[in-house]
């Protein structure tokens, strides 16, 4: 995650600096997501409604629908994945950024979304329960798309989540020369009650990048470890 010096989410609210802009910034992003050499990344609803931007499209019905898993593409090396419980993502195709993607939705998500996401060539996996069971779906991404090596990259709702399910092995925090300074703006991690109790934080390596950029990584560790 990219964070301003005050831990905040959102680079449209830092301030400015002398070192770098949002934009070069991003580029740093980009640089250390290229470097993790994953064949997959994962994003909340929200992130990837940014990034898919169309509207509803669903086919004519009666729908035949394909349950719990859709797999649209067998061949595909890199995958987009999203959380999307309320069924609310539109694609305008199967691919972004040439990934193939792959949306993770809830149990009640409709036939018709579902007929939807298979007309535009992309993957899902229904939720078999009221809430997703991250380890679980992990497993699905595994045995049926060969997803050995995923980056979750934000909201905070999600990093939070992947965090409290305990799949997560490291954090990798990118601060930017920058401050947020808001009242009530959502840092970059967030789980209900919060994780004390959940996971345990070992510094592993900080590092200078261009810009101002500092990274920080973290190994990720039971709370019983």
């Amino acid at each position: 995650m990219v964070t301003s010096i005050d831990g905040r989410l959102h680079p449209s609210r830092f301030t400015a600096s002398p070192d770098g802009t949002r934009r070069d910034w991003s580029e740093q992003y980009e640089k250390v997501h290229a470097s993790l050499q994953a064949n997959a990344w994962l994003v909340g609803r929200v992130t990837m409604a940014e990034m898919s931007r169309t509207g509803p499209h669903a086919p004519s019905g009666p729908w035949k629908v394909e349950r719990p898993i859709h797999v649209a593409k067998t061949d595909a090396a890199t995958f987009a994945v999203a959380l999307d419980p309320s069924g609310k993502l539109h694609f305008q195709g199967a691919k972004l950024s040439g990934d193939h993607v792959i949306v993770l939705v809830g149990r009640d998500t409709p036939d018709s979304h579902l007929a939807e996401l298979a007309a535009d060539g992309v993957s899902y996996i229904v939720s078999a329960g009221t809430e997703f069971d991250i380890p679980s779906l992990l497993d699905v991404l595994a045995r049926e798309f060969g997803i050995r090596h995923l980056v979750v990259e934000g909201g905070a709702k999600t990093n939070g989540a992947f965090l409290a399910a305990q799949v997560v092995d490291e954090l990798r925090v990118l601060v930017a020369p920058a401050l947020d300074g808001a009242q009530q703006v959502q840092g970059i991690v967030d789980y209900r009650t919060g994780l004390a109790g959940l996971v345990r934080m070992q510094f592993k390596s900080a590092g200078l990048l261009d810009h101002g950029v500092v990274q920080l990584a973290y190994a990720v560790l039971p709370p019983d470890a």
